[in-house]
This record gives C-alpha cells, sequence and structure tokens, in this order.
C-alpha cells in the first residue's frame, strides 16, 4: 500500500494513475476482506491490526488531493474505521495533522521539481 501511494504524490502521469489505481485497489481489498463489517480489523476490539494501519489515515488527506479522487467514495467502511479509530485519545492524540503532511510533501514536490 505504501508504494502505491507514494506513486501518488511523487509521480506525473501514466505511472501516477497506475499508482492511484493500485492504491485504490488495495484499500478496497483491506476493506472488503480485512475488515468487512467489522467495527476493527481484529472485530469488536482496537487492536494490533488497527494500531499498525491507523498512520495511513493521517495520510488519506494528501492521497486524496494529489491523486483528485474519494477515498470515502470507493471504500466507505475504511473512512467510517478510520473516524472511529480518531475517536480515541491514544489515536487522535499520536497521528500527525494531515494538513501538515500535505504542506510537507508539497515542498518535496516542488523541490524534486514533481509540479
Amino acid at each position: 500500500m505504501y508504494d502505491f501511494g507514494r506513486k501518488i504524490w511523487t509521480t506525473k502521469g501514466e505511472e501516477h494513475e497506475e499508482g492511484k489505481k493500485k492504491f485504490i485497489d488495495s484499500l478496497k481489498l483491506l476493506e472488503l476482506e480485512a475488515l468487512g463489517d467489522m467495527p476493527y480489523f481484529g472485530g469488536e476490539n482496537f487492536g494490533f491490526v488497527d494500531i499498525a494501519l491507523i498512520g495511513f489515515y493521517s495520510w488519506f488527506y494528501a492521497y486524496e488531493t494529489f491523486g483528485n479522487f474519494s477515498i470515502e467514495a470507493e471504500c466507505p467502511k475504511l473512512v467510517a474505521w478510520g473516524k472511529r479509530c480518531m475517536q480515541r485519545e491514544s489515536v487522535s492524540t499520536s497521528l500527525a495533522n494531515p494538513h501538515k503532511i500535505y504542506e510537507m510533501l508539497q515542498v518535496f514536490r516542488k523541490i524534486h521539481g514533481i509540479e
């Protein structure tokens, strides 16, 4: 998932579109096969898989903005899971601000001539 997401903000053209498609496909697979209709990846309780994946949630804004798509439209259950996790103080106080991540990536793209 990381490699595909990285292509969304580090590439242009065909490689960018391929990364976007594979990123969305990987999110859909997570949503369908692993999360399903459960509130958390471990079922009713927040667990290790949730901890491992929630860091990506704070990057969703950047992926959506650079990729020009909506993760919520593609994977509504996954976004609902992220929002549910963010209601936990241990999560909400630990993750980076999504807008700060986006700003950092904008600087990266300018430095590397991607924009």
